[in-house]
């Protein structure tokens, strides 16, 4: 029967952080006795847990007038639209 090993795979990368960013993060691993891998991979986890417990941002409702009467502009044109916009008067 073969065993299973559960391996980690991992990728190497390289990143741009700035300077007093990553000062701080040695310092945190050296602390905490982790390697500075731990500590950002544990940042990402982090940002990453954050990001997935945002809701979606939902409009608000800006509705105006009552909805329970019939709209008087919804039989209109786009042309009849504009004219009611800016004060025209068009002849009908």
């Amino acid at each position: 029967m073969g065993s299973n090993v559960l391996r980690r795979q991992m990728m190497k990368t390289t990143l741009d952080i700035r300077d007093e960013l990553l000062i701080r993060a040695k310092k945190l691993a050296k602390k905490s006795g982790r390697p500075l891998r731990a500590v950002v991979e544990e940042g990402l986890r982090l940002a990453l847990a954050q990001t997935d417990r945002k809701s979606p941002y939902k409009l608000p409702d800006c509705s105006v007038g009552d909805s329970t009467h019939e709209d008087p502009l919804e039989g209109l044109s786009w042309q009849d639209l504009r004219d009611e916009i800016y004060g025209k008067t068009s002849p009908r």
